[in-house]
């Protein structure tokens, strides 16, 4: 949306929190599976997929929630 002087108008962006913290989740579990491997340490490896999935997991059932919140508005 454009205001007069040309400028656009703030638009309101909503994410589920379930979004944003799936991909922290995500990225916290990259950077501990790459220092994993880095380091030859396959426990840290481990736990950063896990990071990983759960944080995948976690995304996709905020999008949903995003979907849902969507069709309701």
């Amino acid at each position: 949306m454009h205001l007069p002087d040309g400028e656009l108008a703030p638009m309101e962006v909503y994410m589920d929190d379930d979004r944003v913290k799936g991909s922290m989740k995500n990225v916290k579990g990259s950077i501990k599976e790459g220092a994993g491997k880095a380091m030859g340490d396959s426990k840290l490896e481990g736990e950063g997929k896990m990071d990983k999935a759960g944080g995948k997991i976690q995304n996709a059932i905020g999008g949903i929630k995003d979907a849902f919140r969507g069709k309701r508005d």
